[in-house]
C-alpha cells in the first residue's frame, strides 16, 4: 500500500517561473534570425503569434518540441497564426539546428544581451542561462491570451497552443 505523505513529499521540486499571464500586453522585441534579419514582434501586429521560448538548441527534448512545431506548421497558419522559436543560442548554431531539423520557421537568438527578451516575458533562468520552456500565444492586438510553462525536460506538445489559437479564431480576433 503506498504512504501518500511520502509520495507528496516525493514531488520534483519545480522551477518558479514569473511568466507573464494571459490579459498582459506582449513585451515588444527586436531579435536576429540569421545575422542579416532582424524579426520584430510587432512585425505582426494583426495576426497572432506563438512565441516558443525553449532552452538550447540540440537538445533532445528542444528538437523534439521543435520538429512537432514544424510538423504542424500548417495549423497554425490555417488559424493565420506565426510561430517564432526563441533561444539564447546565437544565430550560427539557430541556422545550423533550423537546417538540420528542416525548419520552416524562424528560430530567434537572444543572444546578446543573453536572455533579456525571456527576461521580459518572465521565463530567464538565471541559475542555468537558458529560459524556460515556455509557451506563450499573443493576439492581434498584442496581448498575451494565453501562457504555459513546461517543466524543462518535458515537451509541452501542441494541444495547449491550437486550443488557444482555435478560441481566438472562434471569437473572430483573427482578421
Amino acid at each position: 500500500m503506498r504512504n501518500e505523505t511520502a509520495t507528496d513529499q516525493r514531488r520534483p521540486t519545480r522551477h518558479e517561473s514569473s511568466a507573464l499571464p494571459a490579459g498582459v500586453t506582449a513585451p515588444d522585441f527586436a531579435l536576429k534570425s540569421t545575422p542579416e534579419m532582424t524579426v520584430k514582434l510587432s512585425d505582426f501586429r494583426g495576426q497572432p503569434v506563438v512565441l516558443a521560448f525553449y532552452p538550447a538548441d540540440w537538445s533532445a527534448v528542444c528538437g523534439d518540441q521543435m520538429a512537432l512545431y514544424n510538423e504542424i506548421l500548417p495549423e497554425f497558419q490555417e488559424l493565420g497564426a506565426e510561430l517564432l522559436g526563441i533561444s539564447v543560442d546565437g544565430v550560427w548554431s539557430h541556422a545550423a539546428f533550423g537546417r538540420e531539423r528542416k525548419l520552416h520557421f524562424p528560430l530567434l537568438a537572444d543572444f546578446e544581451p543573453k536572455g533579456a527578451v525571456a527576461r521580459l516575458y518572465g521565463v530567464y533562468r538565471s541559475d542555468e542561462g537558458s529560459s524556460e520552456r515556455a509557451l506563450f500565444v499573443i493576439n492581434a492586438e498584442g496581448v498575451i491570451h494565453w501562457s504555459y510553462v513546461s517543466p524543462v525536460g518535458v515537451n509541452p506538445g501542441a494541444a495547449g497552443i491550437l486550443s488557444a489559437l482555435e478560441e481566438l479564431h472562434e471569437r473572430k480576433e483573427i482578421k
